[in-house]
């Protein structure tokens, strides 16, 4: 028996905690992100490093502000070269808040439209209620099998927004299981919470700002993401 070989009746050694870049393009909510992913297993790294962003186990990609400013600074560093190599290859991205809305085609601000990441198609446009921002703790509809709101379903989440995506536009195609979205609403209004798209995920709401419950929708994307054996491996 080798040294490295499991003895009888000794557990398996745990899982190294996996490697997440949040990708460091001027958002201002980036050290609370870091430390809520921290806080939920990750070794975390705060970069716009693509060799590591590319390698990393997650990424995650912030925004707060506006949409013009924050596409124009992801792809100031690379961002959307990277997150389009990553999502090719099926390595998990996770967006939150403004980083949901730029994974979309484009946004309209103040009557400016601006071009997104175009992961999905789709518009960002004003809230249609009559308070806005949105700000504050609210509910959400998770679809069925959910597995980034897998316990959570009930739970309330922190948004601070004031404008989102309104309707999901992309369709079906062939076999190819559909994107699982969450939904919720503000005045009346209905906006996409979260979608579940394969390796791309994202939120409109802030996780890390969002207690206990955002505490474990990390852990719960986390727990999806594969681990690499190697540091920098492919």
């Amino acid at each position: 028996m080798t040294e490295q070989a499991q003895r009888p009746g000794t557990s398996p050694a745990p899982r190294p905690a996996p490697r997440v870049v949040v990708l460091d393009h001027g958002s201002g909510n980036v050290r609370s992100v870091v430390r809520a992913l921290e806080a939920a297993g990750a070794e975390v790294e705060l970069t716009a490093d693509r060799d590591r962003a590319l390698t990393a186990d997650g990424l995650v990609v912030p925004g707060v502000g506006a949409f013009a400013a924050t596409a124009e600074q992801i792809r100031a560093v690379g961002g959307d070269r990277i997150v389009e190599r990553r999502l090719a290859g099926g390595r998990p991205v996770l967006g939150i808040c403004v980083g949901l809305q730029v994974m979309f085609e484009t946004g309209d601000e103040h009557g400016e439209r601006a071009a997104g990441l175009g992961q999905w198609p789709g518009e960002v446009t004003r809230l249609q209620a009559a308070v806005v921002p949105h700000m504050g703790w609210n509910t959400v509809d998770a679809p069925t099998g959910s597995t980034l709101f897998s316990g959570i379903e009930h739970e309330r989440f922190y948004f601070v927004h004031s404008y989102a995506a309104r309707r999901w536009e992309m369709e079906q195609i062939g076999s190819i299981t559909p994107p699982q979205v969450t939904w919720a609403e503000h005045g009346g209004d209905r906006f996409i919470a979260a979608v579940e798209n394969g390796a791309l995920t994202a939120t409109q709401f802030h996780p890390e700002k969002s207690g206990d419950a955002g505490a474990a929708l990390l852990a719960n994307w986390l727990r999806t993401l594969p681990r690499r054996s190697a540091e920098g491996s492919a």
